[in-house]
């Protein structure tokens, strides 16, 4: 579960821009690495701290965590969203301690990095080349917006949300893309199995003429039955308390629709029948993963006469 950036600052959710700012720098000022040598904990709240002020203060970024929650705002947002725009740079030379770019790209890894005040933001991609954009994000629904002139060969890289019926059992997207150099169209391919936060590449298809190729990070949107554990899958299944006694056979959900499963007797809440290969399937190898089915005894709120006098002659019974 993310942390509550508000709770993070020490901050109300009303508190204002000044408020903000003066929580901020008291609590950078307490965890900054140059007061902390060797600290790791103070490391990661110095992270933290400065994580919660880049989104809380930006108009735009705060209005979007507010509606949907930190929990959905740490899904759909990587942390090239979060810092893109922000300049740490002026904000840190204005409480006296330097390296505020400096130290940001060493702690959360090289391959970002702030460009002046104007609000681009720099992010390497595997290949080790960069793209500068200006705030916004890719999705197959949105446009990627390009900032400064790109060279030609320039790598891309972007977000995109499937279902997660698209991640298990593959599919194809159209993905709109604008750019300096204009406007494209790219297919993507989505292979079955592929897991929250792993990259597509589409190659030889970035900005401009040459090399470039564009990396999609993928997110997959929850599922209202299906939990996903690697290529495991977990789904709940509501049982009378006859039916854990006595045993007996229920309907179940499954990828490829509903089956048959064979309940044994004395089943308890809680306990997990596996269906071996209903699962995901394996993203670089044969075979699927498995599905396990936890049953959870289904107790009414209201008993009838009949009933209430049937379940006292079985605690009578010692059931």
């Amino acid at each position: 579960m993310a942390e509550d950036y508000y709770k993070i600052l020490g901050v109300s959710k009303d508190a204002k821009d000044a408020e903000l700012k003066k929580a901020f720098r008291k609590l950078a000022l307490k965890y900054h690495p140059d007061r902390n040598k060797g600290d790791k904990a103070a490391e990661e709240q110095f992270k933290k701290v400065n994580e919660a002020y880049a989104v809380l203060s930006d108009p735009k970024k705060r209005q979007q965590y507010d509606m949907i929650g930190a929990d959905g705002f740490s899904q759909r947002f990587s942390q090239e969203d979060i810092f893109r725009g922000a300049d740490f740079g002026n904000i840190f030379r204005e409480f006296g301690v330097g390296g505020g770019d400096d130290i940001l790209s060493r702690l959360f890894g090289g391959g970002f990095s702030q460009q002046g005040g104007g609000g681009s933001f720099k992010f390497t991609t595997g290949a080790g080349q960069g793209h500068t954009c200006q705030p916004g994000s890719c999705s197959s629904k949105s446009h990627y917006s390009g900032g400064a002139q790109q060279p030609s060969g320039q790598d891309m890289v972007c977000d995109m949300t499937i279902s997660f019926m698209e991640a298990a059992q593959g599919g194809q997207r159209s993905l709109t893309l604008k750019h300096q150099a204009g406007q494209q169209q790219v297919n993507v391919k989505i292979p079955a199995g592929i897991k929250d936060g792993q990259r597509l590449r589409v190659s030889g298809k970035g900005i401009g003429a040459g090399t470039g190729n564009i990396y999609i990070k993928i997110k997959i949107a929850p599922h209202p039955a299906f939990s996903r554990e690697g290529d495991d899958l977990y789904v709940e299944k509501e049982v009378l308390p006859s039916q854990a006694l006595l045993g007996g056979t229920v309907e179940v959900p499954t990828l490829s629709g509903t089956r048959k499963l064979k309940l044994p007797q004395g089943s308890s809440s809680g306990r997990k029948i596996r269906l071996k290969g209903c699962g995901i399937k394996h993203l670089k190898e044969s075979g699927h993963g498995d599905l396990y089915v936890r049953l959870a005894i289904k107790v009414p709120a209201k008993l009838s006469e009949r009933q209430r006098k049937l379940a006292q002659d079985l605690a009578q019974e010692g059931l």
